[in-house]
């Protein structure tokens, strides 16, 4: 899309890319979403931004006046003139918000409850292999 056809067109262009498809590619004149440090809103004039998201509920509403919803993971968010580009691993888009609430609450904190399992795990085995390192090399040296 030319620059001009961007300006006389209102809104900005959404894009929420997951590593397999495409979830929203819509023109919208507002979007909401959620940073670490609390929710924020981001409308066509402002300034570019960029923002870590944390698992949550991202709304925007298109230039009829819709609102539309996503649940999206943890991820990144751009806004560079009047396009919002969010790069995320998982997410999912409906129109319940009690369904994408209990997805979010299933789904991506369980991942981060699993990721947190699998780093212990991986530091107990770190830490078990320095430790017959160790032995090892006072076997060999004492």
């Amino acid at each position: 899309m030319e620059a001009r056809d961007t300006e006389r067109t209102p809104g900005m262009r959404l894009q929420v890319l997951l590593p397999t498809e495409v979830l929203v590619d819509e023109r919208v004149v507002k979007v909401i979403a959620e940073a670490e440090n609390g929710s924020f809103c981001l409308l066509p004039r402002h300034i570019d931004f960029v923002s870590a998201l944390v698992p949550g509920i991202l709304s925007f509403y298109t230039s009829d006046g819709s609102e539309c919803f996503a649940a999206v993971d943890e991820g990144i968010l751009v806004k560079c003139d009047r396009e919002v580009f969010i790069s995320t691993l998982n997410g999912v888009r409906g129109s319940n918000l009690s369904h994408l609430q209990a997805l979010i609450d299933e789904r991506f904190l369980e991942l981060d409850e699993h990721e947190r399992k699998a780093r212990t795990a991986l530091a107990r085995l770190e830490a078990g292999t320095l430790r017959s390192f160790r032995e090892l090399q006072g076997k060999n040296y004492g």
